[in-house]
């Protein structure tokens, strides 16, 4: 179900405040909402929320065989669900247009980049992760939301030890061996912008609900805090100069270590306070 277009006086309050640099939740052009992290008492069990949207990403392994073609690689999937609970305009069943891109941009983000070394989960036989994101409630820019909610389960997650004694595979369970982290090579961040038909109004950073659905168009920059760039997409919309683009990628380069470093003090904190029991 399509949901219903903002009404002409909303459009007109909007563009006329976006004129003045002005948003409507107070925000500079350029700030992101404030990202907070809950973590749950299960290893790579994360909320993130940024303002009113909420998202959840949970992270599970298992032993499979590797693929024929990838024998010395273990496998990563990820599933990403957005149900009527996130916004009534969304149908049960069937998957969305929203739902089908913000897999394939999640894909692109945390599996193509190569963030996670997939060769440290192969042993004997590969381990196989699925990172499954639920969207609770899209309050406008779900996809920054669910990439940092994925790569935030990734580096949360602690994997069981395994031991190879001749062909015999021995997985260690939590109790008996303290699990350890994935071999994360990079930590990348999506950041995205939406920009407007009048071309004296400035493109906005994590665009709001009622901002996403009056743009002209979104780009999302998906990169590092070293500033390597790992996924850009424009799908359509108007067109940006050259200029613009290296502008904003300048901008979402600051962005993404500020990210960065909210990440790493968050999970230190949890880590700090949580207790892995070894008998």
């Amino acid at each position: 179900m399509r949901p219903p277009s903002p009404s002409v006086p909303e459009k007109k309050f909007l563009y006329g405040a976006l004129k003045q640099s002005l948003r409507l939740d107070g925000r500079d052009m350029l700030d992101l909402r404030t990202p907070t992290f809950t973590f749950g008492p299960e290893l790579g069990w994360v909320e993130c929320a940024m303002g009113k949207t909420r998202v959840i990403a949970q992270l599970d392994a298992k032993m499979v065989k590797p693929l024929p073609e990838r024998p010395f690689e273990g496998i990563i999937t990820i599933h990403s669900e957005i149900s009527p609970m996130a916004s009534p305009n969304y149908e049960p069943g069937r998957p969305s247009e929203e739902e089908v891109t913000l897999t394939r941009m999640l894909d692109k983000v945390l599996r193509r980049s190569d963030a996670i070394d997939k060769e440290s989960l192969c042993i004997l036989a590969g381990q196989r992760l699925r990172l499954t994101v639920h969207v609770l409630a899209d309050a406008g820019n779900i996809l920054d939301c669910s990439c940092l909610a994925g790569i935030v389960a990734f580096k949360h997650f602690r994997k069981p030890e395994v031991e190879v004694i001749g062909d015999e595979v021995i997985v260690h369970s939590p109790s008996e061996r303290a699990p350890i982290s994935l071999t994360i090579h990079h930590t990348p961040f999506c950041v995205t912008f939406a920009f407007f038909p009048d071309a004296l109004t400035r493109p906005v950073v994590d665009p709001s609900l009622l901002e996403q659905r009056l743009s002209a168009g979104l780009m999302s920059i998906a990169m590092n805090a070293q500033r390597e760039i790992c996924v850009l997409h424009k799908a359509g919309g108007v067109p940006t100069a050259p200029e613009e683009v290296l502008r904003l990628i300048n901008v979402a380069s600051i962005l993404v270590k500020d990210l960065d470093k909210r990440v790493e003090a968050r999970l230190l904190e949890d880590w700090v306070g949580r207790k892995v029991e070894v008998r």
